[in-house]
């Protein structure tokens, strides 16, 4: 109840203010070959379609909605986010963006529940971005999770980009971080991992294209119980700009 209501409020200002002022409105869909986020397979490593829209005010108020769909957790078949923030510059080479976002399994009958919230933040400055995420009560209540990550896209040459991502999984303690990944996970299995990827990505015909290496440092034994959702993979999407 408290998670609907944080997004609720927010919503309600944003949709409040539509009225008073100009609004943009944009959707995107997207085809991946494998869902991944921090680096971990979300659809038991098949194939995702996702999709979302968005409101944003001129003032750099927003809010959100995300979609796709999932297999690899208990009684989920789908993930439905909503968020809302406001994004902004501090000059025409430093941007931010802070919010809040609330990760939904609404088809999940888990125990514990799959639901959480985020409060996130971030700051980009050419080209490069730095950012954070906190959750009071992490994926399948998890406890206390940070998470931290750098992006950095290069250009290669027009219209090609090399985009490196390095991420930092911090649990609040061992056991929590045990819960999370699962099973025969072993004695110490410490409390925080890493995610990365290296892609290049490129546009051309309305269409936008990721080629992309994603892994985490987690072995084949330490991913839920000896699975393959934390392999490295190659990772293939082609998104459209609605």
């Amino acid at each position: 109840m408290k998670r609907a209501s944080i997004l609720a409020i927010c919503s309600a200002l944003l949709f409040g203010a539509v009225t008073a002022t100009a609004a943009e409105f944009s959707g995107n869909v997207t085809y991946a070959s494998d869902y991944r986020f921090r680096g971990i397979s979300q659809g038991d490593r098949s194939q995702a379609i996702q999709g979302g829209f968005d409101i944003e005010l001129e003032s750099g108020l927003y809010v959100g909605t995300w979609a796709s769909n999932v297999g690899a957790w208990s009684g989920a078949t789908i993930e439905v986010d909503y968020y809302a923030g406001f994004a902004g510059e501090f000059n025409e080479d430093v941007a931010y963006d802070i919010g809040v976002l609330w990760y939904n399994y609404p088809e999940d009958d888990a125990d514990p529940d799959l639901d959480y919230v985020e409060i996130y933040g971030s700051v980009s400055v050419l080209g490069g971005t730095l950012g954070a995420a906190y959750s009071p009560d992490y994926f399948a209540e998890t406890d206390t999770f940070f998470y931290f990550y750098g992006d950095y896209s290069i250009p290669v040459m027009e219209n090609l980009s090399l985009d490196l991502h390095l991420g930092w999984n911090l649990f609040d303690s061992d056991e929590d971080f045990g819960a999370f990944i699962g099973p025969d996970v072993g004695e110490d299995p410490g409390k925080d991992y890493i995610d990365y990827s290296v892609g290049l990505s490129t546009s051309g015909v309305g269409l936008d294209f990721s080629l992309a290496w994603i892994g985490t440092d987690l072995s084949k034994a330490e991913c839920f119980a000896g699975t393959s959702l934390c392999d490295d993979t190659v990772v293939f999407s082609v998104s459209k700009s609605l």
